[in-house]
């Protein structure tokens, strides 16, 4: 009876895969909950508003603000990629060190278009989070560091 190395190798790592998904989605239904949760999107709704509000001041027109608003989600087409590569271009658009990046550099180097952007792109974060919709995970675009997005299926 030969054991064939390829089957075995491809039987461990899908029971590796579903172990690690098994417990993504433990991790996710306990990782943020409650007040810690509630906190946290509360966060998002405080930088939303002062990014508002920055945009007040130092933004080029509504009309700017409402066309570009969006611009970050365009990320969400590396999912067409698969989970991973969506992960990676989504987070690369909806963390606030790329965002704060260029606010900084527009603040720094004097240069107004690139603090318009900043706090767009901030102001943008700020929403996102604000709604419960965090940095991803590999697993899928439902897994959040704000835990998971949508409801938890339950097989009967």
């Amino acid at each position: 009876m030969a054991i064939r190395l390829d089957t075995l190798a491809t039987q461990f790592t899908s029971q590796a895969h579903d172990r690690d998904v098994w417990h993504r989605d433990e991790f996710m239904t306990n990782a943020v909950s409650g007040g810690v949760r509630v906190l946290l999107r509360l966060e998002g709704l405080c930088i939303l508003a002062a990014s508002v509000l920055a945009y007040a001041k130092h933004g080029h027109g509504w009309g700017i603000f409402a066309l570009f608003f969006l611009a970050p989600d365009l990320s969400l087409a590396g999912y067409l990629a698969g989970s991973r590569v969506g992960a990676i271009a989504y987070n690369l658009a909806h963390s606030l060190v790329g965002a704060s990046a260029v606010l900084v550099a527009g603040a720094v180097l004097s240069i107004p278009i690139a603090i318009t952007a900043g706090i767009i792109w901030v102001a943008h974060i700020g929403f996102d989070r604000a709604l419960g919709y965090g940095l991803k995970y590999s697993d899928g675009f439902k897994f959040t560091h704000l835990g998971r997005i949508g409801r938890v299926r339950v097989d009967a």
